[in-house]
């Protein structure tokens, strides 16, 4: 892989799951980071990365903030967003909001400070129930349901035609179902680790044979970083390739974590029916054929890697 330039970058949501993940990386690959994190789900950069970027609290929102966070950076990655199916369920107006405002400063922003390309988490949730028979490539029909997907689904496409107007570079990425170390439990595979190491029944919702490409940490960042150097408008998913069942991956973490918890079945709440997809597997040819890279981390080695690191 050629080595890339030594930049200044700014991530917004960089506190988070994802943007400590990849702050830490762009830090030890000799980058100058900005972050900047509203801090309402805590801070999750470790110590020593916090020691060596400029943090700024602040929301997404707030567009000053924004326009002076990224003076002088050559590349945004905008990861700043609500997260959680129950979280943005029950918070619809907000997520859209964070999602469309924060996206217009960051791109406002860039503009103001003649900064050349925008990284965007996007999300496979605007697939949809598309194509549930195949492998989802960038060129499926999409098919958002809900507002955090359909929020996604806007930006790509404003983010795209700022790219026509303005000629900014720009690269949507569509994240496949991302787990990790330090990870908190809005997300499954962390709360099936709380609930096995505590004991307790392991809840999944519906049948269990739905099924999701689940996406290690690692290998998101080291996606995202090989595609910092790419040129143009594109789209691209992060994924996998690989389909598990909810009632595999709880079998996986008992096992993993030597659980006498029992596995039970319930049925889903009604705010997380357009949430409940029974297909979810992504291509990654495109990422393939732009990086020479895709993510490679089997579900069975990225459980044993949290176990051991998280716990």
């Amino acid at each position: 892989m050629q080595q890339i330039m030594s930049m200044k970058v700014l991530i917004t949501g960089g506190a988070g799951f994802i943007g400590s993940n990849l702050t830490k990386r762009l830090v030890e690959d000799g980058h100058s980071v900005v972050v900047i994190d509203s801090l309402l789900r805590g801070n999750k950069l470790e110590k020593d990365t916090f020691s060596k970027i400029t943090f700024i609290q602040g929301d997404v929102r707030d567009y000053e903030l924004v326009l002076n966070a990224s003076k002088g950076c050559d590349l945004i990655f905008h990861l700043a967003a609500v997260l959680g199916v129950d979280i943005v369920a029950d918070n619809p107006v907000e997520t859209m909001d964070v999602e469309v405002i924060g996206t217009r400063n960051v791109v406002n922003a860039a503009e103001a400070n003649n900064i050349k390309k925008i990284m965007y988490a996007s999300t496979s949730g605007i697939y949809g129930h598309s194509a549930i028979d195949n492998a989802l490539t960038e060129e499926v029909l999409v098919d958002p349901r809900t507002s955090y997907a359909m929020a996604k689904r806007y930006n790509e496409i404003y983010l795209a035609s700022h790219h026509e107007e303005k000629g900014i570079d720009v690269i949507a990425l569509r994240f496949f179902n991302v787990y990790g170390w330090n990870q908190d439990n809005r997300m499954v595979v962390p709360l099936f680790f709380e609930q096995a190491l505590a004991n307790e029944p392991i809840t999944v919702f519906g049948s269990g044979k739905q099924t999701r490409d689940f996406t290690y940490i690692d290998d998101t960042v080291e996606a995202c970083v090989r595609l910092m150097d790419l040129k143009g408008c594109h789209t691209v998913n992060i994924a996998n390739e690989a389909e598990w069942c909810i009632d595999d991956l709880a079998e996986q973490i008992k096992s993993v974590t030597n659980s006498s918890s029992e596995i039970v079945f319930i049925d889903a709440p009604k705010k997380r029916y357009d949430y409940e997809v029974e297909r979810r597997v992504g291509s990654s040819k495109k990422l393939r054929a732009l990086t020479n890279y895709k993510p490679d981390t089997t579900l069975t080695e990225g459980l044993k890697q949290i176990f051991k690191r998280n716990y």
